[in-house]
């Protein structure tokens, strides 16, 4: 038999009406062909790929290909236009807050674009530094793998972002994410390395102070963010293992359902 409430939605019943509750209200579900429909006729004052914060997103994206193009020719061009489209990430979460624009397709560019120009920037380090190609493809693999499994994990369990984390599900997790302060230091002093690791092939002037005579800038700037680098790396890890859990646990708990319904069967 045909789903109802599927059929009608098809036939031009309110898409928001398909909306359900989960978990104490924390997220809306709705029908993907609904979905589909509400973004299609969404009007131009209401139009969440015209939000001011996505318009910043694609800025980013437009910023980084630029990065990415002068990236093996011209480092001047290649490290300006790649700073301001991380120093952007920062800006476009604040605009969403002010202007009441927060949304969830926002927040998945966001992420997406943070993963794919990290990942650009490492792809040409391992060809600049082909002894430790596989450390920075170990990198790119844990980095896509810990947001993946926590986004997912995030939206199995309800939330409405992969950014509420309590501090009973992990303590690192809920400093990490729930202080911005926090959130860009991480995020900043990680990027600071790889770009410190890109310029150290191209800046070979030493600083000239006494201490630091033999180093130049670009390798003191990789000094400096090295520690904040490695923990960074800590927090994928453990964002990775926690996200494991919680989809291990989501699994069980629908085991545990299952058999129940089973046994009840059993009992009639």
């Amino acid at each position: 038999m045909p789903n109802t409430s599927s059929t009608e939605n098809h036939q031009g019943a309110n898409p928001r009406s398909s909306a359900r509750r989960r978990r104490g209200g924390s997220i809306g579900l709705v029908d993907a062909k609904a979905a589909v429909d509400l973004a299609t006729a969404q009007s131009y004052t209401e139009n969440v790929f015209l939000f001011i914060p996505n318009l910043i997103g694609y800025t980013r994206v437009l910023l980084a290909g630029l990065s990415l193009h002068f990236m093996s020719y011209h480092p001047k061009y290649c490290t300006l236009l790649y700073v301001i489209s991380c120093l952007l990430d920062a800006v476009d979460g604040q605009a969403a807050r002010a202007l009441g624009q927060t949304s969830k397709f926002g927040a998945v560019l966001d992420m997406v674009t943070d993963r794919c120009t990290t990942s650009c920037l490492l792809c040409y380090l391992s060809s600049a530094y082909p002894d430790y190609a596989i450390l920075f493809q170990f990198l790119i693999a844990l980095d896509f793998s810990s947001h993946y499994m926590h986004m997912y994990s995030s939206l199995m369990t309800g939330s409405r972002s992969h950014k509420l984390v309590t501090s009973d599900v992990s303590h690192i997790l809920w400093l990490y994410y729930n202080d911005s302060r926090t959130l860009f230091f991480f995020c900043a002093g990680n990027e600071l390395f790889f770009v410190s690791l890109y310029l150290m092939k191209w800046i070979k002037t030493p600083i000239g102070l006494p201490i630091l005579d033999s180093l130049t800038y670009a390798e003191a700037m990789a000094w400096i963010s090295g520690p904040v680098f490695i923990g960074k790396n800590v927090i994928n890890v453990v964002q990775l293992w926690k996200a494991s859990k919680i989809l291990v646990g989501v699994d069980l708990a629908e085991r545990a359902k299952v058999r129940e319904e089973k046994e009840k069967e059993k009992s009639k």
